[in-house]
């Protein structure tokens, strides 16, 4: 697994983090220039932490489930 595969890894989280994120600000009533900041902040840390404990547990060959990003390995 490559540089190109965990950096489109964190773009997916992170994509879906902000728009999780954003929804649930905007849902509450709050500012939009507020929101966008709050999520941008928020995603950026969910997406590090994220992709810094996959890579780590990769590393370790913890499989994944969910994820699917040990190749070769299969359940059963």
């Amino acid at each position: 697994m490559g540089v190109m595969f965990w950096l489109r890894r964190f773009f997916v989280v992170f994509c879906i983090a902000f728009a999780l994120i954003l929804s649930a600000h905007l849902l509450r009533g709050h500012e939009l220039k507020f929101s966008l900041s709050e999520s941008l902040l928020w995603a950026m840390i969910s997406a590090n932490i994220f992709t810094a404990s996959r890579i780590y547990q990769s590393r370790k060959g913890v499989h994944c489930a969910l994820c699917n990003d040990i190749p070769g390995t299969e359940n059963g």
